[in-house]
């Protein structure tokens, strides 16, 4: 008996001096299939969250999202903000070994610039001096604000001091350009293999400059489209973190999962987008309000998808800094919306006898489809409006989304990338490559380009006054504000909730 005690202590020994951490695999739900794992191409979650496994940017963020030290081991920024000096880290290396310097930095902005490249992400970089002339193709890229004077050092000159310039660092949009070696990779992770519509195998990078603190050995991303689909594999211990949860199921979630269902606020919000360049919409607000004003945001929320989503009626979501609270709907009542609506719906010349007829377009996903069908039956009931409903491939939905060819009314949403109110702001600039409206709005512009030359509170009154124009002419109909919604199994460590609900596998660990 003895003996075989000792010999189990031996073994524990063995195993312990070879480090439980390496032979590590996590599997995570991702949702729908990345639209692209090029940095400066990608805009899906999907694709934002591998890529943040395989790259890191000169700031990155730790567990509980906080800004830290990425690439850049420190970087200082000019009294007046607009000089920023960033001294990268000796140690950083690309997955084959080589120096990632800060000419790497540098190719990266200016492929993101490049008018060749297309990014639709291009003009995030416009805080920059010269950068929206070498974006239009009207500057050649040597008189960008950026320069490299040696390989751990990048220098970065902004027309406009630009507080959440760093946080906007963490986008993998910013990353180090990795040149035609897309094999070779800057962060915690390298793409070991990809099955087309199945799964996202990483593993740990040895060149990492944090090698020695990654405890998982591999990270398996996994392409679920379906929700159902996602927790029953999780349920079958296939997944250890899903990426949602189900809709309309939250209280009996609660009831199987308990603990291991985490519910957290989260900086995004959903909506419906008015294309108002096309028939129906175009030049008729009236119309586009009667359809807002019908639908019942808490009834959509609590009951149809159910999984702690809160009612919107505006776009900037609870939680972002220096942001008014308030999310009162308009009206007095909810019978007053509704007299409203139809009296604006006679008005735009239809009726009952004479239904409007429109095509609500979105992705393919269970709660896309519930959410549709909800908001087809209210118009339905209240306005008599018939809905066609189209339901599409995340790609194929994307790129009909950005031509405008196509769509009437339109899923929309957007997750902060860095927590500004202007990042949301942005995407109905007209002109703008993420404007899927098509709104060109001369005033709501001034207010934008005003707003990029001001600072603390007087900039943010201007984007306030933003935000009233474009709810004031129903370019959108915001529904809901997400939260974060993850079932996470107990032996996952690691794993905090956060506003920007990022999680780098970098900072997990199986025990």
């Amino acid at each position: 008996m003895l003996r075989g005690l000792l010999l189990l202590v031996v073994l524990a020994g063995l195993v312990g001096s070879v480090g439980p951490a390496w032979s590590q695999t996590l599997h995570r739900g991702l949702g729908p299939a990345p639209d692209s794992l090029d940095i400066h191409a990608a805009q899906s979650l999907s694709a934002l969250n591998v890529l943040r496994d395989l790259h890191e940017g000169l700031v990155t963020v730790a567990a509980d999202g906080t800004l830290i030290p990425g690439l850049a081991r420190s970087w200082t920024v000019s009294e007046d903000g607009r000089v920023w000096q960033f001294e990268l880290n000796s140690e950083a290396r690309w997955s084959d070994g080589e120096p990632i310097t800060a000419a790497d930095v540098l190719a990266g902005w200016q492929r993101l610039l490049d008018p060749a490249t297309a990014s639709p992400n291009a003009a995030w970089l416009d805080m920059i001096e010269n950068a929206p002339a070498v974006r239009a193709g009207s500057a050649p890229v040597q008189q960008l604000g950026v320069s490299a004077p040696d390989p751990e050092r990048l220098n970065v000159r902004l027309a406009r001091a630009t507080p959440w310039f760093a946080e906007l660092l963490t986008h993998p949009a910013t990353f180090p350009w990795p040149g035609q070696k897309s094999d070779r990779y800057s962060g915690a992770f390298t793409l070991a293999e990809q099955v087309p519509g199945a799964h996202f195998r990483l593993a740990r990078n040895p060149d990492y400059r944090k090698a020695d603190q990654v405890e998982l050995a591999e990270v398996v991303w996994h392409v679920i489209e379906e929700a159902v689909v996602e927790m029953n594999r999780y349920r079958a211990g296939e997944l250890h973190i899903t990426e949602t949860i189900p809709p309309g199921r939250l209280d009996w979630l609660r009831e199987q999962f308990g603990d291991e269902l985490r519910i957290a606020p989260y900086l995004g919000s959903f909506f419906l987008a008015f294309n108002v360049a096309r028939e129906p919409f175009a030049d008729q607000p009236g119309l586009r309000r009667a359809l807002s004003l019908v639908i019942d945001r808490e009834l959509l929320a609590e009951r149809v998808l159910g999984a702690g989503e809160i009612p919107a009626w505006h776009l900037i979501p609870p939680g972002m800094p220096g942001w008014p609270e308030n999310d009162e709907p308009p009206g007095s009542n909810r019978e007053a919306r509704l007299a409203e609506a139809r009296e604006l719906y006679t008005q735009a010349g239809y009726s009952q006898r004479r239904p409007l007829t429109i095509e609500l377009r979105f992705n393919s996903s269970l709660s896309h489809r519930r959410m549709a069908a909800a908001v087809a039956a209210m118009w339905r009931e209240q306005l008599g409006v018939r809905t066609r409903m189209t339901n599409e491939e995340w790609k194929v939905f994307v790129a009909n989304r950005r031509h405008g060819r196509l769509t009437q009314v339109v899923r929309g949403g957007w997750i902060a990338d860095w927590r500004d109110p202007a990042n949301f702001l942005q995407l109905f600039v007209g002109g703008s490559a993420l404007n899927y409206t098509f709104w060109q709005d001369d005033h709501f512009d001034r207010l934008m380009a005003s707003a990029e030359q001001s600072a603390g509170e007087p900039r943010l009154e201007l984007l306030r006054q933003a935000e009233i124009r474009l709810l004031e002419q129903q370019v959108i109909v915001p529904l809901y504000y997400y939260v974060s919604r993850h079932l996470i199994k107990p032996d996952v460590k690691g794993f905090e909730n956060n506003l920007m609900d990022i999680h780098l596998s970098r900072w997990l660990s199986l025990e």
